[in-house]
């Protein structure tokens, strides 16, 4: 058994035999695996498990600023530490007993604890995105409530039509919910996912802000209006940046 210690931004190439007969669990930190055209792979989480052999994975990256820690498990290993009052009557039998014995010193199953790492920060920013949504909206509808008992109208001259109260609570809630599926993607995908997050989400909020001003409403409106995209954005956007954040750590 060995430890690979890699240190954040760091990269490790893969050496196929190497890892032909063995089996990683990240320990500590975060670790991406890079495919072999170069392209970024999963990224692994903590209590993750793995198999390289025969996945074209490349190398190993630490995706995150601190340290990642992987313990490296080969079957040599374990047929020099058998299990106690495990009999090894045939080489399958062996091999058998090996991954048994793997397992009992609390290694995780390989495909199921790295999809379980996995899933759970993505249910965790998923769970706390919608959270920050109820909120986004409740201050959005709020605010649109105060300004238009200060005489904010809301009346847009094409059509003539004036924005209801319910209204500002649907459009936020639809984009806040894209901005919580664009951060999952990042968190999934991405080996940087809290700044590419956040640059995405102030683009996307820069980018709001010009039908407003392209309405012609008056004055009032269009303030007004501008103020109600930026204030679901300065709930949404720290919140699931400092989530991102993390587990990118």
């Amino acid at each position: 058994m060995r430890t690979l210690v890699l240190r954040g931004g760091a990269r490790v190439a893969a050496v196929a035999a190497e890892w032909s007969a063995a089996f990683g669990v990240v320990t500590h930190g975060r670790v991406q695996l890079e495919l072999r055209d170069g392209e970024p792979g999963p990224v692994l989480g903590r209590d993750a498990g793995f198999w390289l052999r025969g996945t074209g994975v490349r190398a190993l990256r630490n995706p995150g600023r601190r340290t990642a820690r992987v313990r490296i498990v080969t079957l040599s290993d374990q047929r020099r530490h058998p299990p106690v009052n495990t009999p090894h009557t045939s080489a399958n039998g062996h091999r058998r007993n090996d991954m048994d014995s793997m397992n009992d010193t609390g290694v995780p199953a390989g495909p199921a604890s790295g999809q379980a790492g996995r899933t759970h920060p993505l249910r965790r920013l998923a769970g706390t995105g919608l959270v920050a949504m109820l909120v986004a909206m409740a201050a959005t509808t709020l605010a649109a409530a105060l300004a238009r008992a200060v005489g904010v109208g809301f009346a847009i001259p094409d059509g003539g039509e004036t924005i209801p109260l319910p209204g500002f609570a649907v459009v936020t809630g639809f984009f806040s919910l894209a901005g919580i599926v664009i951060a999952v993607a990042f968190l999934r995908w991405s080996a940087r996912p809290a700044e590419r997050f956040v640059w995405t989400a102030v683009s996307l909020t820069a980018i709001s802000l010009v039908p407003p001003l392209l309405a012609g409403a008056n004055t009032a409106t269009t303030i007004a209006l501008l103020g109600l995209h930026i204030v679901p954005a300065t709930v949404m956007i720290p919140t699931l940046a400092r989530t991102l954040r993390t587990w990118a750590d």
